[in-house]
C-alpha cells in the first residue's frame, strides 16, 4: 500500500485535537487562544493527512504589516515523523506565503528544540535574533527565510 500525503487548509478545532498527541507541547494549544491570535488577519490553518488519517498541522498568520508572515506553530504527530510531513507542510505555507505577496517567513522556537532549529537552517532560513530567558532550555531563537 502506498502512502499518501494529502495536506489542505484546516480549522481551529483540528488543531486542537491534534495538539493534544504532541508530547512536546507542554501546555494545551486552547481554541480560544488560536482563535483570538487569528482574529482580523490574514492566516492560514494547514492540515496533513497520511492515508487520510490526521498527521500534522501548520498555523501561520500576519503578525506585523511589513511584508513577513509568521509561521506560528505546527507539529506532526509521533507516528509519522520522518516522511517528509513537515517539509511539505512548510512548503506549502511558503508556497501560500509569497502568493499572497509577502516577501518573508519569520518564527522563533526555543533553544531546547534542536530539531526544529536544524529543520529551518536546512530549509534556507537564517538565526536573526535570540531572547534569553531564565533557563537556557526555554531561550528564544529568532529564524527568518527570504521568500
Amino acid at each position: 500500500m502506498q502512502n499518501l500525503l494529502h495536506i489542505e487548509q484546516g480549522n481551529v478545532s483540528q488543531v486542537c485535537k491534534l495538539a493534544l498527541q504532541i508530547p512536546e507541547f507542554s501546555d494545551p494549544v486552547y481554541a480560544e487562544k488560536l482563535t483570538k491570535r487569528l482574529k482580523g488577519v490574514p492566516s492560514l490553518i494547514l492540515i496533513a493527512y497520511w492515508n487520510a488519517q490526521p498527521a500534522g498541522f501548520k498555523i501561520g498568520y500576519e503578525r506585523e504589516p511589513d511584508g513577513s508572515f509568521y509561521s506560528w506553530i505546527g507539529a506532526v504527530l509521533r507516528d509519522y515523523r520522518k516522511q517528509g510531513i513537515a517539509c511539505a507542510l512548510a512548503e506549502r505555507q511558503e508556497a501560500w506565503a509569497k502568493d499572497q505577496g509577502y516577501t518573508h517567513i519569520r518564527f522563533k522556537t526555543r533553544n531546547c528544540f534542536k530539531a526544529m532549529q536544524s529543520f529551518a537552517l536546512s530549509r534556507g532560513f537564517d538565526i536573526i535574533g535570540y531572547e534569553p530567558r531564565e533557563e537556557r532550555p526555554q531561550d528564544r531563537i529568532w529564524m527568518e527565510k527570504k521568500l
